[in-house]
């Protein structure tokens, strides 16, 4: 039986790509391979795919009409209750699981570790502090279960290929009565999403406005591309926070990264590093952004952008 237990990630009825990169992570732990819990209403699609990931040795689903959403109030009890037949428990440092981990941690009376990024020993991880300026080696006593973050920006996704086993599970862990599912919102788009696109095109102050942004949404839909921004351009009102890039936003590590007016404050570029390619655009020529750029080009991004559709037709 594998000692890592990881809780998948669903977006609908298919698997988010973080719990691929969280497998990358397990096998760094226990090479012999981890389960995969997958919660949901209707989980069969995603419980395949999870299935079909180098490095899963089995997949366990909980099925429940209660979990057709995913609130961590309601799943953290189960997860827990999972947990005590493992040795390590891994979730994405997504929102999802920057908001359920921290909760299974408590339930099972023990500390989290956040954004690991990297291995070290069964035991001995490596995550990053100060905005990505120093690195931290964290060690977990041996007497408890490590209930972790995996920073999926440090991690390819593992590959696919394998068909592990896929079973049912049934915790009795009684959910909360105080927490229900009451109304989604969110701007619907047919963009990427930010944490796993693979080219990210992102505005910053020097964008304008909120209408200007449009230009950049153009220039996405034309690549593929999810769009992101920098925090003067949320807190400035231009585009909502769930667009936010950086140590207070998202972290992300696309094959290519463009940045439109944006400065580099070093929250933002904490967010980016792991970039493969990071391609900068700013009137000015001391920007800091141009620091960590594989590209930089100095100019108007109201000129430059316009010149870009017309060379990729």
């Amino acid at each position: 039986m594998s000692t890592v237990l990881i809780v998948a990630e669903t977006t609908g009825a298919t698997l988010n790509p973080s719990t691929a990169k969280c497998v990358s992570c397990a096998c760094e732990i226990d090479d012999t391979g981890a389960d995969v819990v997958v919660f949901g209403n209707s989980v069969a699609a995603a419980a395949s795919e999870a299935a079909g990931i180098n490095g899963v040795a089995r997949v366990l689903t909980v099925e429940k009409p209660e979990h057709e959403h995913a609130l961590a109030a309601l799943l953290a009890p189960e997860l827990a209750e999972l947990a005590a037949d493992y040795d390590y428990v891994l979730g994405p440092s997504t929102t999802f699981g920057k908001d359920l981990m921290p909760r299974v941690a408590a339930l099972l009376g023990v500390s989290q570790v956040s954004d690991i990024m990297a291995v070290d020993g069964p035991r001995r991880f490596k995550r990053p502090i100060y905005a990505g300026n120093a690195i931290l080696t964290v060690e977990v006593p041996a007497n408890q279960t490590v209930v972790a973050t995996v920073r999926v920006a440090s991690y390819s996704a593992a590959e696919t290929g394998n068909s592990a086993s896929v079973e049912s599970a049934s915790p009795s862990a009684e959910a909360p009565s105080h927490t229900r599912f009451v109304e989604l919102k969110s701007d619907v788009g047919e963009r990427p999403d930010l944490q796993s696109a693979r080219v990210v095109i992102s505005g910053g102050r020097g964008v304008g406005s909120s209408d200007n942004f449009e230009i950049l949404y153009k220039l996405a839909d034309k690549l593929g591309a999810g769009v992101g921004a920098s925090r003067a351009a949320v807190d400035a009102g231009f585009v909502p926070n769930d667009m936010q890039i950086g140590q207070t936003g998202k972290i992300i590590a696309p094959d290519l990264y463009i940045a439109f007016g944006i400065s580099g404050a070093i929250q933002h570029l904490t967010g980016i590093k792991d970039a493969g390619t990071i391609v900068a655009v700013n009137k000015d020529p001391e920007a800091p952004i141009f620091e960590i750029a594989d590209i930089g080009l100095v100019g108007d991004l109201f000129e430059i952008i316009p010149e870009l559709e017309k060379r990729l037709g």
